[in-house]
């Protein structure tokens, strides 16, 4: 051998066989030590056992004791009826204690071999012992506790108390949950003594201390649980829960599998494509696979596993084999160098224990990751095993004490039916039964060996015998014969050999399988594909084959399968729609991998073309004398292809007997509606249709009801049909349908449309409109997200409602993810189109544009552009006749489409930004303007507000453009954009106009000033820059304003309204809250000796109705949450406002209708605050509330839900404010003439309930007060405070008349007003409302 070592040994510290257990080298050190001491030795020593503590053996006596068989222990009757328990006690004896006699003892003593036996056997008899009889003095203990306290005992007693095995009354259940949910496992366990239970993920013991957090373990009253927090995809295992007592374990097994929301890839996750593990070396195999543990013996164990499917690109060298003892995490390799059959015999195991295994597969790159371990095993006798998993006797209570004597040590006899049960290059396993004679202690085997055609034997395992009937054979030569025999051994002697075997040439017997056939892959979904093959001739042991795929120029092959397939047929999935892929396949058997099959022909990945499935649905739409008009419901599956028409079949029913189909079609009709004609008058049929693509034609539907042909008479309306659901979203749908073929007396002038839940009874339907509907489509919205609906339909006439029509599959409203909506675009050249986008493609998929969810057929008004996944609706020229509702529609998808209204306004808005794309315009931050300088010259200027570097600017005066030059000094600051020219002085001959022209790509402006002159002089005038305008502060008040140039101290600005001039101390409201007085056209004039300006601002009518709404709008958003509170008369909902105005609208809602208003249910205003108050509230007021702003627009919405908790907190505050109430009220009944005389405030009276006046006129009130002290005096106006002023004069007088006068009433004064009087005793109002009417003549030009 070279000195040179394999990779695989190099890195390996168990290459001098160090792997070897501490146990076993410690058994062999003994061992060996024992037989060169015994073998050295000429003089008699003391070799016994030192027990005389517990039976007073003499330690002269040297044999051991022989182990004996172990008796049954149970104590019967004479009816075989188990009564209890038998103790043995054993008396001390020195010829039980030898097993030998004096004749026997001397001549076997006199061997060397016989001692070193012996000192091996006794050392194990000695713990035996020792255990016997500390075992025999406790249960005399026991016997004599049981005994005294028998009744208290006997009472204790019941089934439960019986110990017993480990049961699982409720095993843990496999669960699949998402990412970062919790999952919970939980299992009971009954057994006794009470089980210990260890809960494992893929065979390693959960450790909740080393994952803090992570884990949970629980156990209460038996009920055992485990709970992971936050689960990730590394959660994703088999869990196992091991119950284990003195009587014996049992395991339980749940999977757990984590699943991630669709669209949510984590960027550290694995591709997609990638099934399998990283090996630690690039080009390494992957890890093995399934491994088991077969025929465990007291030392010895064969593990199998199945070769991976991923070799790395290299053939595998062969594997390596671990064992790890349970409760420890040290493994250590059981082979030096790898072996390439799949299965390897483990011997050196300590009896007893439990082992688990793994495997790693190994090329000349390098090692692969190790396998998952295999389920424990236990190092014992199949025998003992099953007595473990047996039940044991039932308890009777009584425990009955007996003596037996031991038996002789006796030599074991031959081992029986030795045979040769595996052959490979690396081992040989060999396998017997125990001899018939060996006594009533345990035997031990020698194995010897021979080369064939010699009689020279030598013994295998000289170091130490095994225990198992099972023995593997290492260090064999390859190619030469064998013949083997066994030996039994006890502590008696060695018996005589077995049989030797039969000649056995080492080397692999099983070869590995040839290449399968010819692969064959077809069609059949659009993400898989359907491969078989051709099995490997002549395969012995198969256990499968490997699957690979690869695109088609890729060169990249990448496994299909992870575990072996056992038939010749396999679905590949997870492959990408549209690619090209071949196949190609390997069988595996233990001895290894074939070669692989040719590869198949290159498939495309799309769906398979088959017939469609059969419709359904069958109804009548019509029915003359001789003929009926038949409507069905499209097949569910359409087989992959579009359905190119439809058969109809008939047969008629005679006294309930079926006659013969017949053909109603011969040529395939593409609608699903069809008249069929020569019928018989008042016979009946029965009917079915089959649907055809170019696949073929499908099968039959299943015979319809049993339909009368008789004609139709009634005046109503037949159903419509074929109803269709488009754009399905969380919150609406749009439902289509055509209408009735039976129009009845009248034609058919509406229809109405019914929804319910799905799951809803049929008292459950409701109409979604309340009046009919003339088109045949409906969007239905405000549907409940997740929930599903039906629909169905009826038309009217003039004679009434018809039938209604079939009703629809029912429809969960959920947007479905990767829902496009459509988008309006317009680009640079102004082109208006509409643009949808759908990624669920096929091949075969389609755009269908349609108007009104009709086909657009007609290019004239749009052009339809596709392109890969996105389509395109082009408004050639947009106009009027354009307006309706565009839907677009995907074909062979899930119900992919969307809609996109084309209104008035909407159109009107685009044709502007389209004109404004067209012609762009440069905004400018300030017009062209002029001012003098020094010396007489003259700047000319204006700023834009962007321009790139491209742009360009000519200047112009009077038609004529102006250069650089002595006169005119030209500058365009870019950055800024500011533009300038300075002309060197001012003559006659400037006079004229001068314009800037702006160019910047497209876009264009242009600005001019004009200069008059007078004589020899130029004047220059005022002017405005920005014209007369107004805003809207936050703060609700309204400001007019306007921008002027050219401005000097002599140039006044004069404000008018209506024509009259506006003074400077004029007061006209604005900030304090606009009203209609407000209304009018504002003028402003820039007047001085140079020339003047005029701005005018128009409000009036529309113009002032949205100043209005602007302010409206101010004020809505400025409302806080709707909020709820109680008062003593029941609950307010209320919310406030940073400004009120009176001629705000308001409504308020009740689960989304206006509420009409009672003495019940109430609104107001105080101050900034908004409310709605119910008095005596009951459960009938549990509700969504909302109050909405009106402000021309969309309006705002505060809505809050008086329910629940909510509603029980409120009324439960109304309740004890009530009873407050009513206890003050009682004590106010009886302080009531302490309250008149310590002079509570009051009205005394003098205003009246109504005043009606006209605009313009005066209005005078005056009412008396009385209270000591003297009360505090408030007006209202509608419920809100107000304040005196010139308008509307407050006075308060000697503290006993209160007057109220309005100078000039106008419309805006109208309301209901109130007098509040107040002091320490009590407050009192008193009310009055103010109509204020406009004479005819008038008109009503001001009303808003």
């Amino acid at each position: 051998m070279s000195g040179s070592l394999p990779f695989y040994q190099k890195h390996h510290r168990h290459y001098d066989r160090g792997y070897r257990s501490k146990e076993t080298e410690s058994k062999l050190s003994q061992y060996q030590s024992s037989s060169r001491y015994a073998a050295g030795s000429s003089t008699s020593r003391s070799r016994g056992l030192s027990v005389s503590s517990h039976s007073g053996l003499d330690e002269n006596r040297l044999s051991p004791i022989p182990k004996r068989a172990k008796p049954t222990y149970l104590a019967v009757d004479r009816e075989n009826q188990i009564i209890g328990y038998v103790v043995p006690i054993f008396r001390g004896s020195q010829e039980f204690a030898t097993g030998l006699s004096g004749t026997q003892e001397s001549r076997v003593r006199d061997t060397a071999a016989y001692m070193a036996r012996r000192d091996m056997f006794t050392s194990g008899l000695e713990m035996e012992r020792s255990e016997q009889i500390s075992r025999k003095e406790v249960m005399r203990e026991s016997a004599e506790r049981i005994s005294q306290n028998k009744r208290e005992h006997f009472k204790r007693m019941n089934e439960d108390s019986l110990m017993h095995a480990p049961e699982f009354v409720i095993k843990p259940r496999s669960h699949t949950v998402w990412e970062k949910q919790c999952v919970r496992l939980h299992c009971t366990v009954s057994g006794w003594p009470d089980p210990r239970v260890v809960w494992y993920k893929n065979n390693v013991a959960v450790d909740p201390l080393a994952n803090p957090g992570k884990y949970k373990v629980e156990s209460r009253y038996n009920v055992h649980s485990l709970e992971i927090n936050r689960c990730d995809f590394d959660d994703t295992a088999q869990y196992r829960v091991s119950a284990m007592n003195s009587k014996g374990e049992l395991s339980a097994f749940a999977s757990v599998v984590v699943k991630r929301f669709k669209g949510e890839v984590d960027e550290f996750l694995p591709a997609p494509r990638r099934k399998y593990a990283d090996a630690e070396v690039e080009g390494a195999p992957g890890a093995p696979l399934d491994v088991r543990c077969l025929d465990a013996n007291k030392d010895y164990i064969i593990v199998t596993w199945k070769q991976p499917a991923v070799d790395g690109g290299n053939s595998i060298l062969g594997y390596f084999v671990d064992r790890c003892e349970i409760g420890t995490t040290h493994w250590i390799q059981c082979n030096d160098t790898p072996v390439k059959f799949a299965r390897f015999p483990v011997t050196g195991l300590v009896e007893g224990r439990s082992y688990i295994f793994r495997v790693r597969a190994v090329n000349k790159s390098g090692m692969s990751h190790p396998s998952r371990v295999s389920e424990p095993v236990a190092a014992m006798d199949p025998a003992d095993r099953a007595r473990m998993r047996g039940t044991s006797a039932p308890w009777t209570g009584q425990i009955i004490v007996t003596e037996e004597e031991p038996a002789e040590g006796v030599v074991p006899g031959q081992p029986l039916e030795l045979q040769v049960t595996e052959a490979t290059k690396n081992y040989v396993v060999l396998s017997w039964k125990p001899p018939g004679e060996k006594g009533l202690e345990g035997v031990m085997y020698y194995v010897e060996k021979c080369v064939s055609g010699t009689d020279s034997w030598q013994r295998v395992n000289t170091e130490i015998p095994v225990k198992s009937p099972r023995f593997a054979l290492f260090d064999l030569a390859e190619g030469k014969s064998y013949r083997f025999r066994v030996r039994c051994c006890n502590s008696a002697g060695v018996g005589e050999p077995s049989d030797p075997t039969e000649a056995t040439t080492v080397g692999d017997k099983l070869d590995i399988p040839s290449a399968p056939g010819k692969v064959v892959p077809t069609r059949n979904t659009d993400t898989s594909v359907v491969v078989s093959w051709e099995a490997s001739r002549d395969a012995k042991e198969l256990i499968g084959y490997y699957i690979e795929g690869s695109i088609v120029g890729s060169q990249v092959w990448e496994p299909c399968n992870n575990k072996p397939v056992n038939a010749t047929r396999f679905i590949c999935h997870g492959l990408i729609t549209g690619e090209k892929y071949v196949f190609r396949v390997r069988a595996v058997n233990a001895a290894g991998l074939s070669q692989f099959s040719q590869e198949s022909e290159p498939v495309e990945v799309k769906a398979a073309i088959a017939s469609p499935a059969p419709p359904y649905g069958i109804t009548v739409l019509e029915c003359v004398r001789d003929s009926m008009v038949l409507a069905w419901k499209q097949p569910t599956f359409i087989g992959g292809a579009d359905i190119t028409g439809y058969f109809v079949d008939y047969r008629e029913i005679i006294d309930g007997v079926p006659g013969k189909w017949h053909e109603a079609n011969i040529k395939a009709v593409s609608e699903r509606a069809y008249r069929v004609s020569d019928l018989k008058e008042n016979r009946k049929y029965q009917f079915q249709v089959r649907a055809a693509n170019m696949a073929g034609v499908g099968i039959p539907s299943l015979p319809s009801d049993t339909f009368l042909c008789e004609e139709w008479t009634i005046a109503v309306p037949g159903p419509p049909h074929d109803l269709q659901i488009r754009d399905v979203r969380n919150d609406s749908l749009v439902l289509l349908w055509k209408p009735p073929v039976y129009q009845g007396r009248n034609p058919v002038n509406g229809y109405y449309v019914d929804i319910k839940e799905a799951d809803a009874p049929e008292e459950a339907w409701r109409g979604v409109n309340n009046k009919a509907t003339e088109t045949t489509y409906i969007k239905i919205q405000n549907l409940k997200e997740g929930e599903s609906y039906v629909f169905r339909v009826r038309a009217q006439n003039k004679a009434g409602v018809g039938k209604t029509s079939d009703v629809t599959e029912p429809v969960p409203a959920l947007t479905k993810p990767g829902t496009k909506e459509i988008v309006v675009d317009v680009d640079d050249n102004g082109v208006i189109s509409l643009n949808f986008e759908c990624g669920d493609l096929i091949p075969d998929s389609k755009f269908v544009w349609s108007k009104n969810y009709e086909e657009i057929t007609d290019p004239s008004r749009l052009t339809i552009e596709t392109k890969g996944n996105k389509s395109k609706a082009v408004f050639n020229t947009p106009a009027e006749e354009d307006i309706g509702i565009y839907s677009c529609l995907v074909t062979h998808t899930d119900g992919a489409s969307a809609s996109y209204t084309l209104s008035e306004e909407e159109l009107k808005r685009l044709l502007e930004i389209s004109h404004d794309h067209k012609f762009p315009i440069i905004p400018l931050k300030s017009e062209l303007a002029v001012e003098l300088l020094e010396k007489g010259r003259v700047r000319f200027w204006l700023q834009a507000e962007k321009m790139s570097a491209n742009g360009k600017v000519d200047y112009v005066f009077n038609d004529n453009v102006l250069s650089q030059g002595e006169k005119y000094k030209m500058n365009f600051d870019k950055n800024t954009g500011v533009i300038e020219m300075i002309m060197e002085s001012l003559t006659p001959a400037d006079e004229g106009t001068f314009t800037f022209q702006l160019q910047d790509g497209k876009a264009t402006n242009q600005s001019s000033l004009v200069l008059i002159g007078e004589g020899t002089f130029i004047y220059i005038s005022p002017h405005f820059i920005e014209y007369l305008s107004y805003e809207v502060t936050p703060e609700c008040c309204v400001i007019l304003k306007c921008k002027v140039g050219n401005m000097k101290k002599e140039t006044s600005a004069l404000w008018y309204k209506d024509g009259h001039q506006i003074k400077a101390d004029e007061h006209l409201g604005f900030t304090e809250g606009i009203t209609t007085k407000d209304s009018g056209v504002y003028e402003v004039v820039l007047k001085d000796d140079r020339g003047k300006d005029t701005s005018t601002l128009n409000l009036t009518n529309q113009s002032f109705k949205d100043l209005m709404n602007e302010v409206f709008s101010f004020i809505a958003n400025s409302s806080t949450p709707l909020k709820i509170t109680s008062t003593d008369e029941g609950i307010r909902l209320y919310t406030f406002v940073s400004y009120y105005n009176d001629l705000l609208q308001v409504t308020w809602h009740y689960k989304d209708s206006a509420i009409a208003f009672s003495d019940r249910i109430k609104s107001g205003v105080v101050g900034e605050q908004l409310w709605l108050q119910i008095k005596e509230p009951t459960e009938k007021d549990m509700g969504k509330y909302a109050i909405e702003f009106n402000d021309g627009k969309g309006g705002l919405r505060r809505s809050v839900e008086l329910s629940g908790q909510a509603f029980d907190d409120a009324f439960a505050e109304f309740k004890r404010l009530n009873v407050l109430e009513i206890k003050n009220v009682f004590m106010v009944i009886i302080k009531v003439n302490y309250d008149v005389l310590s002079g509570r405030a009051r009205v005394a009276g003098g205003l009246p309930d109504v005043v009606t006046i006209q605009e313009g006129k005066a209005l005078n009130l005056t009412c008396n007060i009385s209270g000591d002290p003297v009360p505090e005096v408030t007006w209202l106006k509608n419920d809100r405070e107000i304040t005196s002023d010139d308008h509307c004069i407050l006075k308060f007088e000697s503290g006993k008349f209160a007057s109220f006068t309005i100078t000039g009433v106008n419309t805006s004064d109208s309301g209901k007003y109130s007098i509040l009087v107040k002091n320490k005793y009590g407050t009192e109002s008193g009310d009055f409302t103010v109509s204020v009417f406009i004479p005819e003549d008038v008109g009503g030009n001001l009303k808003f």
